[in-house]
């Protein structure tokens, strides 16, 4: 029987007692494991050998698992250390603060140890004073003991073990692996002979101008057959979603904008007439820059004239906020909690100079916020950011924006709820339907530019704005319930490898 050169390789590598692994059989022929495999189906095609998987565990250290088999686990070196500052006497209590510091734990492994210390029952922290159990074992620790036995390559304990997972410990790494057994068949054939014969894999360039591939044989490919699954490079689903945002922006006749992640201030809130006692301008929801903290290239005049809207408001009727105002928290760096900064540079000037109406500009950019994670906001985010710039603007303008522009997407379950907004007046959220859950969600926030904030720019005619969330707009389109598993650090990656391009 003649056969290519791998599949005889293979075929004589195999035992019809026991079925070996493609990875030992690849290692004694050296041929490639992918080389080994391919024979493997050939021949099992042919009844020659069987080929069969089997589930696989591997279990490693962490980094941190590796720090704990050398240092000592957390909690066993707290005891350790409480022991020995309350001296060998049942019962006494140690500062905690001396006993920390006597078992060199710092930052998280302070935590850690406290936490396990009383979950094992290593004794009691109380009033300030840690008193270790001395009835307590840590040498007979279990976690210990697991960690110890796989660095010394030895089977640990299952329970220890799935414990020592869920603390990040060690890490288990589960798969399958391929196993080749020979057949009756098998051994008839190699008892009979089996010559090697060669095979071309591949049509080159030299066969076909020497001619010879007349006269070679061909190898028949088994298209069937299982292959490695190559997981190639690319787009991120956000990525896609904001370029068919700014295609759809672009064909409405819109131009983007661009300006600096970190900005002052002034012109993420001050320039849109928002109070410097606002909440949202605090340093629990800002991230306020501290290299450099300040920045000093703001026009002088325009700092004057908001103040100016702050204190006294604007036109016959205004009365502003009446509150303090300092041009030093004005000044001060911070990432932008969204991106209408960019609007408030362009509308002044400061971005491509004075701009003659009628306008149209629009950014898909990120923005940081200080927010509690949920299925709805992360700490950063994109933000979809709009406005027009025109004489006579009304309300049904920004909503038949809004419809066009959704419409694009094949959302056409759209609500309006008027809102507050210290910029803009009227203003209303935007919610849309969710296609999984039918539940209302919040995806922007919009409106007409106030005169407090247009005047002091030097803007006399409308301008009609808006925020929207392209993480809300994606799961809307596609139906993603949890923007976590996009974008963040519990990122869902098989979701991002297979989620399929929707228009």
């Amino acid at each position: 029987m003649q056969l290519p050169e791998a599949q005889v390789a293979v075929l004589r590598a195999a035992d019809a007692q026991e079925n070996r692994p493609i990875t030992e059989i690849a290692g004694e022929t050296a041929f490639k494991p992918e080389t080994v495999t391919g024979a493997a189906f050939a021949l099992e095609e042919e009844g020659l050998v069987t080929v069969t998987e089997e589930a696989t565990e591997t279990l490693e250290h962490t980094e941190e698992g590796r720090a704990y088999v050398e240092n000592g686990l957390p909690e066993v070196r707290l005891y350790e250390a409480a022991r020995a500052a309350g001296g060998e006497t049942d019962g006494e209590g140690a500062a905690m603060g001396e006993v920390i510091g006597a078992a060199g734990l710092d930052g998280g492994a302070v935590d850690i140890a406290l936490a396990n210390f009383a979950r094992k029952g290593y004794g009691e922290i109380d009033g300030g004073e840690v008193r270790p159990d001395p009835d307590a074992d840590p040498e007979d620790d279990p976690e210990a003991a697991a960690l110890a036995a796989l660095a010394a390559d030895e089977e640990p304990p299952e329970g220890p073990v799935e414990r020592l997972v869920d603390r990040g410990l060690v890490a288990r790494d589960e798969g399958t692996r391929r196993l080749v057994g020979l057949t009756q068949a098998g051994v008839t054939e190699l008892m009979a002979g089996v010559e090697a014969t060669e095979r071309v894999g591949r049509l080159t360039p030299e066969l076909l101008t020497s001619g010879e591939w007349r006269d070679v044989e061909f190898a028949e490919y088994n298209v069937a057959a299982e292959a490695d699954d190559v997981r190639a490079g690319r787009k991120h689903p956000l990525r896609r979603m904001a370029d068919r945002v700014k295609n759809v922006f672009v064909g409405m006749g819109f131009e983007e904008m661009q300006g600096p992640t970190a900005d002052a201030d002034f012109w993420i809130h001050d320039c849109l007439f928002m109070p410097q006692d606002h909440p949202a301008r605090t340093h629990w929801d800002r991230f306020a820059l501290e290299q450099p903290e300040t920045i000093d290239d703001i026009p002088p005049a325009l700092v004057e004239r908001v103040r100016t809207a702050h204190r006294e408001g604007v036109g016959p009727d205004g009365e502003g906020y009446r509150s303090p105002w300092d041009e030093g928290f004005a000044r001060k760096l911070a990432l932008r909690g969204h991106t209408t900064s960019l609007t408030a540079r362009h509308l002044a000037g400061e971005a491509l100079g004075d701009l003659e109406p009628p306008q149209r500009w629009f950014s898909v950019e990120k923005a940081y916020r200080n927010d509690e994670l949920d299925a709805t906001h992360l700490l950063e985010f994109y933000q979809i950011e709009g406005w027009v710039m025109a004489e006579e603007l009304s309300v049904r303008d920004l909503m038949g924006t809004f419809t066009e522009f959704y419409r694009q997407f094949g959302i056409t379950d759209l609500e309006f709820k008027p809102t507050y907004n210290p910029y803009t007046e009227p203003s209303f959220e935007l919610f849309g339907r969710h296609p999984e859950t039918d539940e209302l969600i919040e995806i922007g926030n919009s409106g007409l530019f106030r005169p407090e904030m247009l005047e002091p720019l030097g803007v006399d005619c409308d301008v009609m704005a808006w925020g929207l969330a392209l993480e809300r707009l994606h799961m809307l389109a596609t139906g993603a319930e949890d923007i976590r598993d996009v974008h963040g650090t519990l990122v869902d990656l098989e979701y991002l490898r297979t989620e399929e391009v929707t228009y």
